[in-house]
């Protein structure tokens, strides 16, 4: 009995000393980057006309890994990941998507992995770029965790992912711009470091144009959101202020304003994730939100993904400053089949004189 005892004693202390050293190194290691890094510099950019017509295709793909077969344990679900084949797959088909898209100015994608235990350790940003060799592509970290322990009995483990952005023209300049805001610690040593990636576009006239890849944070109370939207309206307004015109893209986390959903919450069975509107005074006035109101671009991970019972929503859109007009914008129905996210695809006018 005394033997059992000293061994279980001796367990827990193992159990005990490994979570100290997995917080210990956690915190050695922990991803702090500066407010802006360059990732990109030119002396010879595109100059793109007040008068050009752009379109681009904003995506979250979910990193190829939660497809229609899919829920997800931080969301309410038991998965952690899907088989390799599958993932394989998925990547695949995005591939073939993107491709058959190639005519878009930009594609602005969110949650590409680039090196995760969760796809298998494929480079997906490797994988789009072979069937996308007319493009400039750039590319910023948000998730760069040696090692997530949740959940305990399989780990997601080793996780480098975030925001991708392809371009048929030479910018002068692209950054990655850090949101403020963090979790408390140890959460924020395995969560998301959320960013935006924006890319500069001279347009004559000493002006530019801002194509901005944001991705907001999700699993949290609302505070970091309002932290995030605060720094991002100081920063496009300031732009715009300068005569730069501005397109903001990305998943947002948050409906837009004046799109009321209240299918995620947990009574639906979602845990972690608060879905709100934006304000509809968020943006003085002349700035537009542009959506497709007819179909939805999210679906709830509570579940595989069932058409007819899913709750899905819209978290995927853009905001265009004044000087560039709405044209067309819709969502490309694909079954929520490769990603839990569906693509958008967007078409304005720079009319600024």
């Amino acid at each position: 009995m005394k033997k059992v005892l000293r061994f279980l004693l001796y367990l827990i202390g193992i159990i005990v000393l490994a979570f100290i050293l997995l917080l210990l190194l956690g915190t050695l290691l922990d991803y702090r980057p500066p407010e802006i890094i360059t990732v990109y510099e030119s002396e010879n950019p595109d100059t793109l006309t007040n008068q050009h017509a752009l379109s681009f295709l904003g995506w979250n793909i979910g990193y190829a890994g939660l497809g229609s077969d899919m829920d997800f344990f931080y969301d309410g679900g038991k998965q952690v990941r899907t088989s390799r084949q599958r993932t394989l797959e998925n990547i695949n088909a995005i591939s073939n998507f993107l491709e058959s898209n190639d005519t878009m100015d930009f594609m602005l994608l969110q949650e590409v992995d680039f090196n995760s235990k969760r796809t298998y350790h494929v480079n997906e940003l490797d994988e789009f770029k072979e069937v996308l060799p007319d493009y400039h592509s750039f590319s910023a970290l948000n998730y760069k965790v040696f090692f997530v322990p949740l959940p305990f009995n399989n780990p997601m483990g080793k996780v480098r992912s975030g925001l991708v952005m392809f371009s048929k023209y030479n910018p002068s300049l692209v950054e990655r711009r850090d949101f403020p805001g963090q979790y408390g610690w140890p959460t924020r040593l395995f969560m998301l470091d959320r960013c935006f990636l924006v890319a500069y576009f001279p347009l004559g006239n000493n002006r530019q144009l801002l194509m901005i890849d944001t991705h907001n944070s999700a699993f949290d109370d609302g505070s970091l959101k309002k932290e995030e939207m605060t720094y991002l309206k100081k920063f496009i307004l300031q732009e715009h202020e300068k005569g730069n015109l501005v397109i903001v893209d990305g998943d947002w986390n948050q409906n837009p304003p004046g799109y009321n959903d209240k299918k995620f919450n947990k009574a639906s069975g979602y845990e972690n994730f608060i879905l709100k509107n934006i304000s509809t005074d968020y943006m003085p006035a002349y700035w537009t939100w542009s959506y497709d109101p007819y179909h939805t671009t999210n679906r709830s991970l509570v579940k595989p993904y069932n058409p007819e019972t899913t709750a899905t929503t819209v978290l995927d859109f853009s905001l265009l400053s004044p000087g560039i007009q709405k044209d067309t914008v819709f969502v490309k129905d694909l079954g929520f089949k490769n990603s839990d996210h569906q693509p958008v695809l967007t078409r304005v006018l720079l009319n600024e004189p």
